[in-house]
């Protein structure tokens, strides 16, 4: 999964990610937390509703009876925490549900009705409410059965680097890090575990002749990268997707990075790797190429392999390409050549076709391909959709938008194409109200080029009569504004608070061609600026109802670089700038951040490099050289925990601003990353968000 992928998963769901990286873990430890029923003093959508609701992330379907397992996950502000719940239902009944368990990442287990899942870090399998643990699993943070169903792959977190006790066994309580390498921290954690696949027999005994199965153990176990500091799944996001058995039971292909420290900082290059059970060799498939090979996939018939694949090496938003190769000649082929569609994820569908995502035009639909490379679009409408699982003629899909969180879909491929809702997770909370209403808008920018914006209206609109506005910057830097659903940037809770709220796809998302998507990099105070002032000017002169006296601006990430960068340039349009997670001074982000592919991409390059233009240009355009024109009240929020884009970041901007004499406010969260996922913080998100607005624009 890239950094585009995932940044658009992390706005549907802050619940656990199936990845070998610090993996929240569906914990027994206490009451679990039930769907909580609440009911609302008013139409318009509230925090507290949002955090109310049910999040779903997955479906799969068992291939035998066609019932699904699905993972809802349940919050409690008050308790500060949450619950990861499995549903198994007979979609051919009104989704009846047969059974409901505390547990997380469901896997049918081959045809014989069995499920297993995580629970407490451990392995287990389930029928008919009979629950067998899986002896001798422990910290497990993610796991892939085999076909044969005498395997399983388990993702554990190996130890890399010693700590201070082990270097010096008289200072057990020193708490120094001693580091001597890059790479020394990854997005929120100090690098010191690598997530590594471990091959391990499954043993199991049963009742009598039947299915019943009595006792799980481990047998042996192998790690396939045993002795090195190598990741697979790769950190930060990777999870069992990047691993496959082929359907044989003799072969796993895995995703690979095999760098470290320094050689891991600055380059992108991850490979796809066969190995073989029996004689434990390991073969690269995907070289020369320079870029990410990721997520294999073998074919029903074990005839071909497919990956997704970026070609240039430090690119992490480069175009995503579907390859297949047909195992016995070699041979590769691009799929998706020519297309511009940059793939999100992808499913065999039969042995001569596959299911992708993908986003045109700020919308993702889910598209069907043949061995040839004849691709045909399956859904529509203003909405994404996100691939579940593929069962005989049907597709289970995760699809959401502005107005609705995930539910599960099913599309029947074959006769009328029916595509049906199946869940309901939420409609309890949406009969009561009012969503307003998103609005596509095309404008036209100052280089002559259309752009897409959204336009997200309050409840009980009045065209009549005039609101305050928002304008959103998009974070990634290179991830789409599509149909997305937030459960922190919610458009629909902006909406509920009388903001219209302008979004625009600027110029850097992809879904609108290569030249839009890569224009950003490097230009980072060039076009995609112009672009959103576009968006916000146009607005206010052909919307009646934006109040062009009482404009906002916010942004996180990309979107925070943006709100300091307008801030020194927009020539008194806005009266209110909130900035999350975002670049103040590039110079220090430069040395700062930990990814330096990143850096070396997006900056074009080191500041000190003085005849590098490019580079030069970014940097000229670090939002903190332009303080000096700062006129209007800004709020800065960090985490402390992001090791991306560190905390003093926000810190200065805020002592900046203060120092201005400029109205400012920093909102520190000690315990979160780039993003704020727990309850009670993603409350006090909310509110000193909208007091700071309201405090200037109302």
């Amino acid at each position: 999964m890239n950094l585009r992928t995932f940044i658009m998963t992390a706005l549907i769901a802050t619940t656990a990610i199936s990845c070998g990286n610090k993996k929240e873990q569906t914990s027994t430890d206490k009451a679990p937390i039930t769907k909580p029923q609440i009911t609302l003093e008013s139409d318009h959508f509230t925090p507290e509703a949002l955090w109310a609701m049910g999040r779903i992330t997955g479906v799969k379907a068992d291939i035998e009876t066609g019932w699904l397992a699905y993972t809802v996950s349940y919050y409690s502000v008050a308790e500060n925490r949450s619950t990861s719940w499995i549903r198994i239902c007979n979609p051919f009944e009104d989704m009846h549900l047969d059974d409901e368990f505390v547990g997380s990442d469901p896997a049918w287990f081959g045809s014989s009705g069995w499920l297993a899942y995580l629970k407490d870090g451990k392995l287990y399998l389930r029928r008919d409410r009979e629950e067998v643990l899986v002896e001798g699993t422990e910290d497990v943070e993610g796991f892939l059965l085999s076909p044969m169903r005498d395997k399983v792959i388990l993702i554990k977190q190996v130890k890399t680097v010693p700590t201070t006790a082990e270097l010096y066994t008289d200072l057990p309580e020193a708490s120094g890090r001693v580091v001597d390498d890059l790479m020394y921290k990854h997005w929120d954690e100090w690098t010191e575990t690598a997530p590594q696949p471990f091959v391990c027999d499954l043993n199991l005994t049963y009742y009598g002749e039947g299915e019943r199965i009595k006792t799980a153990k481990i047998g042996e176990s192998v790690n396939i990268l045993e002795g090195t500091a190598f990741e697979s799944p790769m950190k930060p996001w990777g999870g069992v997707e990047q691993l496959a058995w082929n359907p044989n039971n003799e072969e796993i292909a895995y995703t690979c990075r095999k760098k470290t420290g320094l050689d891991y900082a600055v380059s992108t290059n991850s490979d796809i790797y066969l190995y073989n059970i029996r004689t434990r060799e390991h073969r690269n498939i995907t070289e020369p190429n320079q870029g990410y090979d990721t997520n294999p996939a073998y074919s029903p018939d074990g005839k071909y392999i497919a990956w997704q694949s970026m070609e240039r090496d430090g690119y992490e938003s480069d175009e995503n390409r579907l390859f297949i190769m047909d195992l016995q000649t070699g041979e590769k082929t691009f799929l998706t050549e020519g297309s511009e569609l940059h793939v999100d994820e992808f499913k065999w569908f039969d042995n001569n076709s596959l299911i992708f995502s993908a986003c045109y035009h700020a919308l993702v639909q889910l598209y069907q391909i043949n061995l040839d490379g004849k691709i045909k679009q399956l859904t529509d409408g203003q909405y994404d959709n996100v691939i579940g699982d593929v069962c005989y003629d049907r597709i289970y899909l995760l699809r959401h938008s502005m107005l609705q969180a995930n539910e599960i879909y099913c599309l029947l491929l074959e006769g009328d194409r029916l595509f049906t809702q199946l869940t309901h997770e939420n409609d309890n909370i949406y009969s009561q109200i009012d969503r307003g209403q998103v609005i596509p808008r095309w404008q036209k920018t100052t280089d002559g080029k259309q752009m897409l914006t959204w336009i997200i209206l309050p409840p009980h609109f009045d065209a009549s009569k005039k609101y305050p506005t928002l304008l959103y910057c998009e974070g990634g830097p290179q991830s789409p504004v599509s149909q997305f659903w937030s459960f922190r940037w919610n458009f629909m809770l902006m909406a509920a608070n009388d903001y219209v709220i302008v979004a625009p796809n600027r110029r850097g998302l992809p879904g609108f061609g290569k030249e839009w998507n890569e224009q950003i990099s490097g230009d980072y105070g060039g076009q995609c600026m112009r672009d959103y002032f576009t968006a916000i000017d146009e607005a206010c002169a052909n919307l009646p109802y934006v109040d062009k006296d009482h404009l906002g601006c916010v942004g996180a990430s990309f979107g925070g670089y943006s709100v300091y960068w307008i801030a020194g340039h927009h020539d008194k349009r806005f009266k209110a700038f909130i900035a999350h997670d975002g670049i103040f001074n590039m110079e220090m982000q430069y040395l700062e951040t930990e990814e330096k592919w990143f850096a070396n991409w997006d900056m074009g390059g080191a500041y000190w490099e003085k005849d590098n233009k490019i580079a030069q240009r970014t940097f000229a355009n670090s939002p903190h050289k332009f303080v000096d024109k700062w006129d209007t009240p800004i709020l800065c929020i960090h985490g402390e925990k992001d090791y991306r884009i560190l905390p003093n970041q926000a810190m200065a901007a805020f002592d900046a601003a203060k120092m201005r004499g400029i109205d400012a406010e920093l909102l520190i969260f000690p315990d979160e990353n780039h993003w704020v996922t727990k309850p009670q913080n993603g409350i006090l998100w909310q509110r000193r968000f909208y007091n700071w607005l309201d405090k200037y624009l109302k």
